[in-house]
């Protein structure tokens, strides 16, 4: 399984789009994400990034980030969410939903065994 699959698989997380209305939440590239724009997603979110502490945005930035090979920079979004003050329920790519600290470690962990896995 490639580093892609596993982080989209344990980190896409988006609010449901009549949620994301209501609540005032910023677009967190979901549709850029799935179709595999990861350029996309990073041209969308990095200048909200700096301005945000949207788990989901964080969380979605560090994947694309990831798919990107920016490691560094996507341990960094990953870390980011978690000490963000937001906290919420996320829906997940798999269509689970789960705590926005919780999908932001899990997120963080992957990636952190896939490296290592990698500098072997």
């Amino acid at each position: 399984m490639s580093l892609t699959t596993i982080i989209l698989a344990a980190a896409m997380a988006h609010a449901p789009p009549a949620a994301v209305e209501e609540a005032g939440v910023s677009d967190v590239a979901y549709t850029e994400l799935s179709a595999g724009d990861a350029n996309g997603a990073i041209r969308k979110l990095e200048g909200s990034a700096s301005e945000s502490n949207d788990p989901a945005l964080l969380i979605n930035l560090g994947t694309a980030y990831a798919q990107q090979g920016a490691t560094d920079k996507a341990l960094a979004a990953f870390r980011a969410a978690i000490a963000s003050r937001e906290r919420y329920e996320l829906e997940l790519a798999d269509g689970t939903w789960m705590d926005s600290r919780e999908a932001a470690r899990s997120a963080l962990a992957r990636l952190q065994r896939i490296t290592a896995q990698a500098a072997r």
